[in-house]
């Protein structure tokens, strides 16, 4: 029997698992950039348009940083420039599909039952990996053929596909390592995602500046930013998906490697010991959901202010994006609001950095979860505490690190745009007051994490498709042409605007629906038996 020895029964049974979700997240992410083409067609329809595009929207600073460079005038380029967040999207997936047939299946178990059977020590990560890296590979392949069929170049598109695919089999494979290091599942995603972030900052400091920067060398250490030089659509340069597979023959090479030196169960890296006797601290739930809590909180934190920086920092050259085009500042008007483009500008990237909490708040959530399926839900509540209590001692975090995360993420955005117009005390209170109205709208979607908890344990993961849902409305549902009331569908649509007179019926309707939700979920979970897995 060799390392590999049931790789093929794995890959069957990673399918079985996922035969619906597979499918879902690769048709989303793929709908995404085709539906941009007739859009994006509608809104540039001459070449002159495409011009005036490109000098206005594709050397602006904003656009630059989020989205990566423009390499050419014709409609494919804008494209793939509009597109250039995605390959983030797919990378995180990716990510997190590995780690959950990887790390995830050896804390609850089940990858210790299957190494008694005939299956070889490196098989469970070889199926996540092959079934991960394939479901890119479709995604790339759909891609390629839908932007061919819509009269865009093959070459062209070709080279978009591979773009997408080269990103998430990247980070698949980042995953693989890191499901190695830790013995905890949410140690891996938490290592992973930081280097997906990390790759994307680099991204964004390399491109910031444009084509040719002093800092465009940057670009060449972040696989994000090797992806994007692919250039589709503007003269395509194959040779740098080289250093993409390269890397991650590397990366399946340690994560192999890495698998083959741990124990079932263990990491590489031997967890931190505690102290030999429990602080005063732990002596009730909230200290224990502080320490299981704190430190992806402090994570998040980080994230946030870095990302409040970088929008407040590149909020003064909206202005001059849209000055000289009109149809993309009336989209930006119509995500943002009726007041001043700036203020459109923060309506909108607060709507982003509000989806962003959502993630944070149901990842939160989903710790009463984690630590009810590992069965160490069951100890605690055998003691005097209850079960509400223990449920509530978690979801303050939800509730209270939203409002954290958000205030930090309003504060660092106004601060640096304050600066940058030299007026901080006018700035400040404003874009810090767009933040925190995200907030009911980030309860909402925890409270249907809490609810399917309560009532679903077993679709607690489902939660992700809201937030999912909202991302794709939110980001892409105006340049997609949305009809109004699929955009209502996302709790972020009925948030007021900064720059709009204030009305508080909207928040009060969002945080009264996250309340009926988040009760729900608990007299559900106060009734029901607890879940073993």
């Amino acid at each position: 029997m060799t390392a590999l020895t049931g790789t093929g029964g794995l890959v069957r049974l990673i399918l079985r698992r996922d035969r619906f979700l597979l499918p879902a997240w690769v048709l989303w992410i793929a709908v995404i950039p085709l539906g941009f083409v007739g859009a994006t067609d509608s809104l540039y329809p001459e070449a002159a348009d495409r011009l005036q595009y490109a000098r206005t929207t594709g050397n602006n600073p904003t656009f630059l940083a989020l989205y990566g460079p423009l390499y050419d005038t014709d409609l494919g380029s804008i494209i793939a420039q509009r597109s250039g967040f995605i390959p983030v999207v797919i990378g995180l997936i990716s990510a997190l599909t590995v780690v959950r047939h990887t790390r995830t299946e050896e804390e609850a178990g089940r990858r210790e039952l299957l190494g008694a059977t005939v299956t070889g020590r490196g098989a469970g990560l070889a199926a996540a990996l092959i079934v991960t890296m394939a479901a890119n590979l479709v995604l790339g392949a759909v891609l390629t053929a839908g932007m061919a069929a819509q009269g865009l170049p093959f070459a062209g598109s070709l080279a978009f596909g591979l773009q997408m695919a080269a990103a998430g089999c990247v980070f698949a494979a980042v995953a693989g390592v890191t499901a190695q290091l830790s013995e905890g599942a949410g140690a891996a995603r938490g290592t992973a995602i930081a280097a997906l972030g990390a790759a994307f900052a680099v991204r964004m400091a390399a491109d910031v500046g444009g084509e040719g920067n002093a800092l465009s060398w940057l670009g060449w250490l972040s696989p994000l930013g090797w992806v994007n030089r692919i250039r589709a659509y503007g003269g395509e340069h194959w040779w740098t998906l080289a250093p993409a597979a390269a890397l991650i023959v590397v990366l399946v090479a340690a994560a192999g490697l890495l698998s083959a030196r741990r124990d079932v169960g263990a990491g590489i890296l031997p967890p931190r010991l505690g102290a030999a006797s429990a602080s005063r601290r732990l002596s009730g739930p909230f200290g224990l959901a502080w320490r299981l809590q704190s430190r992806p909180l402090y994570g998040w934190l980080a994230g946030f202010a870095a990302l409040g920086i970088v929008y407040g920092a590149v909020a003064g050259g909206v202005q001059d994006m849209l000055k000289d085009n009109p149809d993309l500042a009336k989209i930006f008007t119509q995500i943002g609001g009726e007041s001043g483009i700036t203020d459109a500008y923060f309506a909108s990237v607060m709507s982003m950095v509000g989806l962003i909490a959502s993630a944070y708040a149901v990842s939160a959530t989903l710790r009463l979860r984690t630590e009810e399926a590992a069965q160490r839900a069951e100890p605690l509540l055998a003691t005097a505490t209850g079960r509400l209590r223990w449920a509530a001692s978690h979801l303050l975090f939800p509730l209270l690190g939203s409002v954290a995360v958000l205030t930090v993420a309003g504060l660092a955005a106004g601060v640096a745009h304050g600066l940058d117009t030299g007026d901080p005390g006018r700035e400040v209170p404003r874009v810090l007051g767009a933040a925190l109205a995200q907030l009911p709208a980030v309860w909402l979607v925890a409270a249907i994490a809490v609810a399917l908890f309560g009532l679903v344990p077993g679709l607690t993961g489902g939660s992700w498709a809201a937030v999912g849902v909202c991302a794709l409305i939110t980001l892409f549902g105006a340049a997609l042409g949305l009809d109004q009331w699929a955009m209502d569908v996302s709790p972020f649509t009925h948030v007021p605007k900064i720059g709009q007179d204030f009305s508080a019926a909207p928040l009060a309707w969002l945080a009264a629906l996250a309340a009926v939700l988040a009760a729900l979920g608990m007299a559900s979970f106060r009734r029901r038996d607890l879940a073993t897995r």
